[in-house]
């Protein structure tokens, strides 16, 4: 049924279109894109929680998706399967599942969205729909793959702003029981 859904996706390709998604997709390749706005954030004095949000995010998207779970899991590609697709893009050399593109993304989206920042995550979440259709679109994940890749991302997300709140939580206890020893 997957294939099935790859290949419908094989009938809406054009030119216009092949070129939109291979840009569209090529944002989310290594996380760049969000690695690139992450530290953007960092830089800016007034964004530096939410780079610091961010970057805990993208660290446990890529701990849990492609340390764990893409080696757990070990599926073999769509285009590996269905020889007969013309890719255009290159091969890629890890596995399939979950996609990271769509992982790193929802991880960033999740990351904003509990940092509070209102007018960032809505649009932040429409490229990372458009980078998990890329995926399918090219023919190099399978819809489980993005799906997957959506959950864990999120949960990456919401273990990373955790990870945040915890560490400032800790920082903030020592620095006022440092004041109560000093008195």
């Amino acid at each position: 049924m997957e294939l099935n859904i790859l290949d419908w996706f094989q009938t809406l390709h054009t030119p216009i279109l092949d070129k939109i998604m291979t840009l569209i997709t090529k944002l989310g390749d290594a996380g760049i894109f969000w690695i690139i706005l992450t530290l953007l954030f960092l830089i800016i004095p007034k964004m530096r929680k939410t780079g610091i949000i961010m970057a805990a995010a993208l660290i446990m998207d890529l701990l849990i998706c492609n340390v764990a779970v893409k080696n757990l899991a070990a599926r073999t590609r769509p285009y590996e399967v269905n020889t007969s697709v013309q890719l255009l893009v290159a091969k890629l050399h890890d596995y399939s599942f979950p996609s990271g593109h769509t992982a790193a993304s929802f991880a960033s989206v999740t990351a904003l969205y509990l940092a509070g920042e209102r007018k960032l995550w809505k649009p932040a979440l429409v490229l990372a729909c458009l980078i998990a259709v890329s995926r399918l679109y090219l023919y190099v994940h399978y819809p489980t793959d993005v799906l997957g890749g959506m959950v864990f991302g999120i949960l990456a997300g919401y273990v990373g702003y955790q990870l945040v709140k915890f560490l400032e939580a800790k920082i903030s206890g020592r620095k006022n029981a440092g004041k109560q020893v000093r008195r």
